[in-house]
């Protein structure tokens, strides 16, 4: 029997994120795929992965004997073994996932007590520390597989009298603390920001008062976080602190984008309406944004065992990309008609100290996502799953230090520095613009 798998297997397998290692029930329906993910987890020494299976039957050509089942079941495998799992097919060394001598079985149907069986439990514990994905496989392309699977893995903390079980996977049981560190950070800077607003509230701008909303909708989304984080822990279950998250990661992400997209159209502070081009980009970008977060609920909540999974992903990839891309435009133009404005409006100094900072915003915006979206993945990805959690703490502080340089930059100033501008900066200013027209020629 000759059970070719393919290369997109790999990446479905290397696709699954570090989940939080919480207790899973995942429901299968006559599926007949020949390797479906479950969960993945970082064990250490002392990891335990216990396993409940109802509801199970089997549809379609059954193989024959019934000992040929030991081909359909579950293992555990890390990303190295995988490979060395489809290197040994490939060389035709086994022809089922399960013959391999790289992976650790954790249970097959042939160890069912009876034929009819539609239940199994079992606990296993020889795992050893490392990062593990439980993978169901079936190497019978004509039989399919009706089941609900529980899965539970953790591993035990403490001594030997206490046990504590924690269902956080090895690397990420800092991240409750870490997260309420930096909600608390932001708790600060919200008070911060209050009192700015309050001691320069005659130079005070509409925008303003959103960025202070932005504030407390990320303070609230990493608390809501770390309680979720927490109870997982604890329990292996959210305890609904789960559907507040996803409501102020929601929020957070919306308000974030779209205050990117205000600030780079100089609304409220620079002119009091935005224009049809700019409303456009929020019209497009907050219908985006909603897209984007069912999508990261989806995913999150449905697992990778769910056929559509992968979709959802990439739905949330490219979407991602289009709000990142799409923010940056308003931004390139309020650049472009500052630099038409220094030139014929007799002002050059003032439009050139605000050509200035709507660059430098352009750059921190640009650094800002490229980070987040790219540096953290590449750190998640070549970091140790024990060190998962410094990948969540970079990204976290990139997103701190953009909100402190965009607050700084935007304070309100009840001495406008545009407007007390000399002669001689004005003529150094016109002197400027001449240089950088020479140099584009």
């Amino acid at each position: 029997m000759s059970i070719p798998l393919p290369l997109s297997i790999l990446i479905l397998l290397s696709a699954v994120p570090l989940a939080a290692g919480e207790i899973r029930v995942n429901e299968i329906r006559s599926d007949n795929r020949r390797i479906i993910p479950l969960d993945e987890f970082g064990f250490t020494h002392r990891g335990i992965l216990e396993l409940n299976i109802t509801q199970f039957s089997l549809s379609g050509t059954k193989p024959d004997p019934p000992s040929a089942l030991s081909n359909v079941g579950f293992f555990l495998c890390t990303s190295d073994a995988w490979l060395q799992v489809l290197y040994q097919i490939e060389d035709r060394e086994i022809n089922c996932v399960l013959e391999s001598n790289a992976i650790k079985k954790v249970f097959t149907l042939d160890l069912l007590p009876s034929p009819t069986a539609s239940q199994y439990n079992d606990s296993y514990t020889e795992i050893g520390a490392d990062q593990f994905a439980l993978v169901f496989a079936n190497c019978f392309p004509d039989l399919a597989v009706s089941m609900t699977v529980r899965s539970a893995m953790y591993n035990l903390e403490g001594g030997a009298k206490s046990n504590r079980r924690d269902y956080l996977s090895a690397g990420k049981t800092v991240l409750p603390r870490v997260y309420f560190l930096l909600s608390l950070i932001y708790f600060l800077l919200v008070l911060l920001w209050i009192a700015v607003l309050y001691r320069k509230r005659s130079t005070v701008f509409t925008i303003h008062f959103f960025m202070l909303a932005v504030l407390n909708l990320k303070m609230l989304n990493l608390l809501c976080e770390a309680e979720d984080k927490s109870y997982i822990n604890r329990t292996g279950s959210a305890h609904g602190w789960d559907i507040l998250f996803y409501i102020f990661s929601f929020l957070k992400g919306i308000s974030t984008f779209t205050l990117i997209v205000l600030i780079g159209t100089g609304w409220s502070f620079l002119k009091p309406y935005l224009q049809d081009r700019e409303k456009k980009v929020l019209v497009m970008v907050i219908p985006l944004q909603v897209v984007a977060n069912i999508a990261q609920v989806v995913i999150d909540e449905s697992g990778p065992f769910d056929q559509d999974w992968i979709t959802w992903k990439q739905i949330f990839l490219l979407v991602d990309v289009i709000c990142c891309c799409a923010v940056l435009f308003p931004i390139v133009w309020s650049i472009k008609n500052l630099r038409e404005a220094a030139r014929t409006d007799g002002k050059a100094a003032v439009n050139l100290m605000k050509l200035t900072l709507f660059r430098q915003y352009y750059i921190v915006v640009v650094s800002y996502i490229y980070f987040t979206r790219v540096v953290v993945y590449a750190l998640e990805t070549i970091t140790s799953y024990k060190y998962v959690w410094t990948s969540v703490v970079a990204g976290e502080l990139a997103t701190l230090a953009f909100y402190v340089f965009t607050g700084y930059k935007f304070k309100p100033e009840p001495h406008n520095p545009y407007l007390m501008i000399d002669d001689e900066e004005e003529e150094a200013a016109v002197e400027q613009l001449k240089l950088e027209d020479d140099f584009e020629l």
